[in-house]
């Protein structure tokens, strides 16, 4: 089966990972440094496909950093994640699995820790001391890659995706204490955190009040330059034997304001449709299906939303900008200008709208045009 030259809805490896270089940089020096980081930007723009690119250049350059990389998606609650993170860590740092029982006896001993493995080599660990006694000393736990940086004279880089989701832990803010006690005390590894929800990202790491307020270096991830996409489109699909102009390719990446996970699919769908030179009707016509696939799924997510949240999409749509405007306030039914922080709070919660310095935008581009070509299109009830 002929290979594809586009890659969506999974990490990239290094030939379809494009630009990030001033961001790879700056991501790389922090490893290399030991500088904990926190990196923020919408779902999809490509955090983890930037995280694990810098990841393999910085171990392929040094043997004494090991990057061990997680994703909390799934583990809901603290036992939950101290179970995972006491693997993760013990298979990041053992060449092989003696190594890996050897670190759990000399560094989690107290914890009585009993590894087993499956028929397809996965580990498991399990600790032979009560929940209540863990929770109240899980200090062997959280100090685990600290221990064995030190032992082994290595540097640990923890990388933990979708670190939103301690905020769902029961006594979250607790938990989120004692990480921050224990990981700002550690000089031989450090964190690097982040996830798909901005918004709770934001307010964990930029609220004065929690815990992990200036933990590191916060990097705000930007939308790759439609220049630089165009280039990167243009050479895929040259390489791949076909032919699309500079400009057709910069058009793709415009069509669906350059989001990363977007491009890619568009690109790929494009790009099956080609037989030798791709045109702007191919883009057009791959758009479409693309649009046509999701409505179910955005049909969904409008049920979801009130009425006036829905007419402050359209106001969006509309490119309004003086929301507490009296005109705009009646001419879009939005209610006063005191619910107008509701709205605004609900559709940033849902991921649907993201606000940067009083601009207000639509994060997903397909959802943006579904919205404006087929829904606002066919709502003859409004105005």
């Amino acid at each position: 089966m002929e290979k594809l030259p586009f890659i969506f809805g999974k990490s990239t490896d290094a030939a379809n990972f494009t630009d990030r270089e001033e961001e790879s940089v700056r991501l790389a020096l922090n490893f290399k440094s030991l500088t904990n980081t926190t990196i923020i930007s919408p779902r999809r723009w490509g955090k983890t496909s930037l995280v694990e690119a810098v990841s393999k250049t910085v171990m392929d350059e040094s043997k004494t950093i090991k990057v061990c990389l997680l994703d909390i998606f799934n583990v809901r609650s603290e036992i939950d994640f101290y179970d995972y993170f006491a693997k993760e860590i013990l298979k990041t740092t053992a060449s092989r699995w003696e190594e890996m029982a050897t670190h759990a006896k000399n560094f989690l001993a107290q914890l009585l820790p009993k590894i087993s493995f499956s028929p397809d080599s996965q580990a498991e660990i399990s600790f032979g001391v009560s929940w209540e006694a863990l929770q109240k000393s899980p200090d062997d736990i959280l100090n685990l890659a600290e221990n064995i940086a030190k032992s082994k004279n290595i540097r640990i880089v923890v990388c933990i995706d979708e670190f939103q989701a301690i905020g769902d832990f029961p006594d979250s803010l607790a938990f989120q204490r004692k990480l921050r006690s224990h990981w700002q005390h550690h000089h031989s590894v450090a964190y690097c955190l982040y996830g798909s929800k901005r918004h709770m990202l934001l307010n964990i790491f930029s609220n004065i009040s929690m815990p992990f307020y200036k933990f590191g270096d916060i990097m705000f991830l930007q939308k790759i330059n439609n220049a630089v996409w165009g280039k990167f489109i243009k050479k895929r699909f040259e390489d791949s034997g076909k032919k699309i102009g500079i400009k057709t390719a910069e058009y793709l990446a415009a069509r669906v304001d350059n989001h990363s996970y977007y491009v890619q699919q568009l690109a790929q769908q494009a790009w099956l449709r080609t037989t030798e030179t791709c045109t702007k009707e191919i883009i057009e016509n791959s758009l479409q299906s693309i649009k046509n696939q999701l409505s179910l799924l955005f049909i969904g997510q409008i049920e979801g939303l009130s009425a006036t949240q829905i007419n402050f999409l359209k106001a969006v749509l509309d490119g309004e900008s003086a929301f507490t405007s009296r005109k705009v306030l009646q001419n879009y039914r939005l209610g006063t200008s005191g619910n107008l922080k509701k709205i605004k709070s609900a559709l940033s919660s849902k991921e649907i709208i993201d606000i940067q310095e009083k601009k207000i935008e639509i994060l997903d581009p397909i959802f943006k045009l579904w919205l404006k070509e087929d829904y606002f299109r066919n709502y003859l009830n409004f105005f």
